[in-house]
């Protein structure tokens, strides 16, 4: 897949664990305390990391904006089937994501 659009260095780094399936490198990148909206709705970040990585996944990029903090795609879930998709990135000042947005699009 072309992850050049990923212009955000830890966006990038974040993404490529997602996609590898590395759910402790996924998590290195996230305060302890991270937050996860789900179309909207609180879920349990952690959880959610821990199960979803390696069954869910993009399949191509088709934007990246806020500078490179929220990335659109096409995305595969073994659960869910295919759909739009975007993360959403929050980053702190000291460089760790504090919470992240994903959710189906239109």
């Amino acid at each position: 897949m072309e992850i050049s659009k990923l212009t955000n260095p830890t966006v990038k780094a974040a993404f490529e664990a997602w996609q590898s399936g590395n759910s402790d490198e996924w998590l290195s990148f996230f305060t302890e305390d991270a937050k996860l909206l789900d179309d909207g709705h609180p879920r349990n970040f952690k959880k959610f990391s821990t199960e979803a990585i390696g069954q869910e996944w993009f399949t191509s990029i088709e934007e990246v904006n806020d500078n490179g903090l929220t990335i659109y795609g096409d995305f595969h879930s073994d659960k869910w089937g295919d759909f739009k998709a975007y993360f959403k990135f929050y980053c702190n000042r000291n460089g760790k994501f504090y919470q992240l947005e994903i959710g189906q699009t239109k």
